[in-house]
């Protein structure tokens, strides 16, 4: 008899250890993403008012910038251009870093860079009677706690859904960003087909208070489909109804960009 309880127990422990442990491992592998040193962004938005200073900046970043850049320890450079721009088209750079300490050195470490100076001379040293860009808007972006590394989609024809959450206020700015992370947006994003590549918080820049991430998709079809998807999914609607994180009170405006990688773009 107590041959077959020991056995019976045994069995028991056996199942539930089966049922616990991948929800334990899920667990864990979220807690060691979340403790994991978010990375940095840096989002540049080039204004151009010709072919010629379109040439100019991305003969800049393919020869000068990513080599260098990827030399220092930032690996995945995206360089895009608008998706049906209207009028001239500007181009979007997103340049990640493992820390603030990278992003701080590395003005120093491009001016001391032989390599990068003579490769970007070009762009470098544009007189002003023709300069390679009207102007630079950029942007510092802290990655989102649960998402702190950017996630590289993979390489094929695909375009991208750059978009800015902007709020009426600081502690408005930080509700959305909870929405995201702690009440489980993120979550959602990915189960439905939202791709993201990164979330970031933006620390320095225009129009804050404001956090600015950035989708991929296969085409405009799989665009629509997946955002009405994550429109009618049963968790997303539980999240918005709860009052403090209704829409009309965190977010202020919404600005969407569409975009397509360049040739050499390494997102």
């Amino acid at each position: 008899m107590k041959r077959r309880q020991f056995v019976k127990a045994s069995l028991i422990t056996s199942s539930v250890a089966g049922v616990m442990n991948p929800l334990n491992q899920a667990a864990a592998a979220s807690e060691t993403q979340q403790n994991q040193n978010p990375e940095f962004y840096e989002l540049r938005i080039y204004t151009l008012k010709n072919g010629n200073q379109l040439k100019t900046v991305q003969n800049y970043f393919q020869q000068a910038a990513i080599p260098a850049y990827n030399r220092l320890g930032s690996k995945t450079i995206g360089v895009f251009t608008e998706y049906l721009p209207q009028g001239f088209t500007k181009l979007v750079v997103v340049i990640p870093f493992t820390s603030l300490d990278a992003y701080i050195k590395v003005s120093d470490q491009l001016a001391s860079d032989s390599t990068y100076q003579q490769a970007g001379a070009e762009y470098l040293t544009a007189e002003a009677t023709q300069p390679a860009y009207e102007r630079i808007e950029s942007s510092l972006l802290k990655a989102f706690t649960n998402m702190p590394r950017l996630e590289l989609p993979e390489k094929k024809p695909r375009i991208f859904e750059l978009r800015r959450y902007e709020s009426p206020s600081e502690t408005t700015g930080k509700k959305k960003i909870e929405m995201f992370n702690q009440a489980g947006e993120i979550a959602i994003f990915k189960r439905v087909g939202l791709t993201p590549v990164f979330f970031g918080e933006t620390l320095i820049g225009p129009m804050r208070p404001n956090l600015t991430y950035l989708l991929t998709f296969d085409n405009m079809e799989e665009h629509d489909q997946n955002w009405k998807k994550f429109g009618s999914d049963p968790d997303w609607k539980k999240i918005s109804s709860m009052p403090e994180y209704a829409n009309d009170k965190i977010i202020s405006t919404i600005t969407r960009t569409f975009l397509v990688p360049a040739a050499f773009s390494q997102i």
